[in-house]
């Protein structure tokens, strides 16, 4: 099971990071403002509630968890992903980044109480089992979701390689709920995947950013460099992507841009207002990029593509993105405890917010499938009896296999991408011409 944290000791100095849906920054606790005043009555009303509580309850409760569990749901109020870490949650911020870790291969929220998917990451348990984002999960084996807590419920779906667990789903446009059993397994992410489409034409795969993502991509596209004679246009797949490592995202937009802002952040918290600059070396300053995003790109995906797009260095397509557009800062206490508190949002070089908007594609091209119409016999020019021959003595040349039947068959099904590749060969020919 993944889950959106990560964490890093910074010493004194606060940094930035961002993994999946949380960006996140690690900072001293800062000192109480001195001079603050405390509403009493609503002191007086938790107290009293407190005492209600450890006198009537059915079963005695300790102060210790029921102000644990005050505070939990104090920073719970707040905002999807301000939250209160206990021990296990603290630690289990250093997982991530590394790309490798134990569970199903999906990044989750909260909506209404019930566990959402926001994408399964490729090639994972959840992915093959057919776990689709958007998915809202009710169940978890026999377990009712409504009522735990996101972290609560990570922990359910987390277990020993090997294991089962039965995902109980509510799927939009699907009447009756889907039990989807899978297979709890290590889960390794491959960060980067490419491919050649057709000669000249590329395809890069971010499946979500982390630590050495700018690295891996750059391999990619010196890769496909070497194998096409000319790169003619690229295709940057961030559907799905559910976001990592900021300084990864900085430097996947730095990738194609040479210059310019790339991010900055807004708060309130002492320097949570950083800006994030393009450096002059870029590995493909020219060449033509479509970047294809949809609902379950999100945070560090929404970043490059609102860099790009702000840049007018790519074209946008697919459909509107998730609307990640907060950071949020790990504030350690003591006893091994930490809150992670939203403390500033983030903005494209243009200034604007994606913050439960997301970045809306220049070109709208929903999910659907290429389906070829079978065409009737059109009678030509040569099979007239007695027609002219072709003034250069040549036949018609046939159309040739170009042996990428493999390719051919993924742009069928994926008419996004089908729509994508279109339009780079467009921009390719107009440039020819």
């Amino acid at each position: 099971m993944q889950h959106h944290h990560t964490c890093k000791a910074l010493g004194k100095h606060l940094a930035l990071f961002l993994f999946l849906l949380s960006p996140l920054a690690l900072a001293e606790t800062p000192a109480p403002q001195k001079n603050a005043s405390l509403p009493l009555e609503e002191l007086r009303a938790f107290t009293e509630v407190l005492d209600r509580i450890k006198q009537s309850y059915v079963e005695p409760v300790g102060d210790s968890d029921l102000l644990e569990s005050a505070i939990t749901g104090m920073l719970s109020e707040l905002d999807p992903h301000s939250a209160y870490l206990k021990p296990q949650a603290f630690k289990s911020l250093q997982v991530n980044t590394s790309g490798e870790f134990g569970g199903l291969g999906i990044e989750v929220g909260m909506e209404n109480g019930l566990v959402k998917v926001i994408s399964p990451i490729d090639d994972t348990p959840a992915h093959k089992a057919g776990v689709k984002a958007g998915d809202l999960i009710i169940k978890l084996d026999e377990t009712p979701v409504k009522g735990l807590t996101l972290s609560e419920a990570v922990k359910k779906m987390r277990g020993k390689t090997g294991t089962k667990i039965v995902l109980t789903i509510i799927r939009e446009k699907i009447p009756e709920p889907l039990d989807i059993v899978v297979t709890r397994a290590i889960i390794k992410v491959k960060s980067v995947r490419y491919k050649t489409l057709e000669e000249g034409f590329g395809y890069l795969r971010i499946s979500q950013f982390q630590v050495n993502t700018g690295k891996d991509l750059a391999t990619g596209i010196n890769k496909l460099k070497e194998k096409n004679k000319e790169l003619k246009g690229l295709v940057l797949d961030l559907r799905n992507n559910p976001g990592g490592v900021l300084q990864a995202a900085v430097d996947v937009s730095n990738t194609f841009l040479n210059e310019g802002l790339v991010v900055y952040t807004q708060g309130r918290l002492e320097g949570s207002e950083i800006k994030y600059s393009a450096t002059p070396e870029t590995l493909v300053k020219d060449t033509p990029l479509v970047v294809l995003v949809n609902g379950g790109s999100a945070s560090a995906s929404e970043i490059v593509a609102g860099a790009l797009q702000d840049h007018k260095r790519a074209l946008i397509l697919g459909t509107q993105t998730f609307g990640k557009g907060s950071v949020q800062t790990i504030l350690p206490l003591p006893n091994n405890r930490a809150i992670k508190l939203t403390t500033a949002r983030y903005y494209t070089p243009e200034g604007r917010s994606i913050q439960a908007q997301g970045i809306i594609p220049d070109i709208s091209v929903d999910l659907a499938k290429l389906t070829k119409v079978e065409q009737p016999r059109m009678y030509k020019e040569s099979d007239l009896q007695g027609h002219l021959e072709n003034e250069n003595g040549k036949k018609a040349k046939k159309t040739k296999n170009n042996g990428n039947g493999d390719i051919e068959k993924i742009l069928a099904k994926d008419y996004q991408l089908n729509e994508a590749l279109n339009i780079l060969k467009g921009i390719s020919l107009l440039k020819a011409r």
